[in-house]
């Protein structure tokens, strides 16, 4: 099965499946005599992992990393970096009556009719158990990013609407974050959304989200021009994530609205530097970062797993229903906040390293390693 990796210069493939005994990754490209511990892609693995709150899936697990290799007296060796995560309380029997029904929603009915096998068992390789190690790669990415360009650089998401409800721009706080169970900046709406969210958990629904990651202190020219632009494979990678239907990069959707005049980023002049007046770009044109802030969202459809009995087909052509049981989020979006973080790092380091490479004389200073 291709496609089990991605990026260029910074590059990770992820193996394993939800309820087999581990999942992992290798990520190839990361310059040497970086300092790394395990304790520091732990704290982005904590933000993601099951069971911080009755709000996600109560799936009990550690997500403890190991390293084990490309590391050696705390520092990065420049040799391929493997990461391991055991799986430790998965319960395979909460698929078992499901096991020849294909779940509404989920890749069951596709795995099924492109290889003619798959693992019902959470979904196997479809789970997002598997973004558990795309954030630890986004750990790792933000150590090369930090490297390479200095501590000014920060990549922050947060959860901007969950179902039909959005929080208020003008309450946006970066501390509030951190203070709520759904990463979300607007504590008003958190408060709100926590009576909501907990009928919708009763009833055994479930509601989509959306989320905005935005990344500072990057500097002007990072992308590669037409096929390889920053923002196209930043859409890539934020699509790729389990449950997202959509992607956006400034005002995204909103620009098909706005006028020539309403859409254009004017110009002043800042001393010796461009200051930008607005940021409807996103930070990002002609595919090249503009050094502005890079503000994307993506939007997460509802949890499939829901108790409520949809009307499906099994795997010998007949027609039946199906309630999924098991441990699931009712708002998968909120785990995704610290996946989009990651997939957001991943793309930037990528292109860091991609630019030293290619134009070091260029306006990204990149320092040495």
């Amino acid at each position: 099965m291709p496609g089990n990796s991605f990026g260029i210069a910074f590059r990770y493939t992820t193996w394993g499946e939800s309820h087999g005994p581990a999942i992992g990754c290798v990520i190839d490209g990361v310059p040497p005599r970086i300092p790394l511990t395990e304790s520091e892609i732990q704290v982005y693995l904590d933000k993601r992992r099951p069971g911080g709150s009755r709000f996600t899936s109560q799936r009990r697990e550690a997500d403890q990393v190991r390293i084990l290799s490309g590391v050696f007296d705390g520092q990065t060796t420049g040799t391929p970096l493997a990461l391991e995560i055991e799986n430790t309380d998965s319960r395979s029997k909460d698929y078992e009556e499901n096991r020849e029904k294909f779940r509404p929603g989920h890749a069951d009915y596709t795995y099924w009719q492109k290889y003619g096998i798959r693992d019902h068992r959470g979904g196997g390789r479809s789970s997002a158990r598997e973004t558990a190690m795309r954030v630890a790669a986004g750990a790792v990415a933000r150590k090369v990013l930090h490297h390479v360009l200095g501590d000014g650089v920060t990549v922050r998401g947060a959860l901007i609407q969950m179902g039909p409800h959005k929080i208020d721009r003008d309450n946006w706080d970066w501390a509030t974050v951190e203070a709520n169970p759904f990463w979300c900046p607007d504590a008003t709406a958190a408060k709100a959304w926590e009576k909501h969210l907990d009928a919708v958990r009763k009833a055994g629904s479930s509601l989509g989200a959306m989320i905005e990651v935005v990344a500072t202190g990057i500097p002007v020219g990072l992308g590669e021009p037409v096929y390889d632009k920053l923002d196209a494979d930043l859409a890539k990678a934020l699509m790729s994530i389990n449950a997202v239907k959509a992607v956006e990069i400034g005002a995204g959707i909103e620009a098909a609205a706005l006028t020539g005049e309403e859409n254009a980023d004017e110009m002043r002049m800042d001393g010796d530097s461009v200051r930008f007046l607005s940021n409807k770009a996103g930070g990002i044109l002609g595919g090249l970062s503009t050094g502005q802030d890079i503000v994307a969202r993506f939007a997460v459809k509802p949890t499939s797993s829901i108790l409520t009995p949809r009307r499906t087909a099994d795997i010998h052509g007949d027609e039946t229903e199906i309630v999924t049981k098991g441990r699931h989020d009712p708002c998968v979006g909120i785990r995704a906040v610290p996946v989009g973080e990651a997939m957001m790092a991943i793309v930037l380091a990528d292109h860091v390293l991609r630019h030293r490479g290619a134009a070091s004389s260029g306006a990204v200073r990149v320092g040495q390693y």
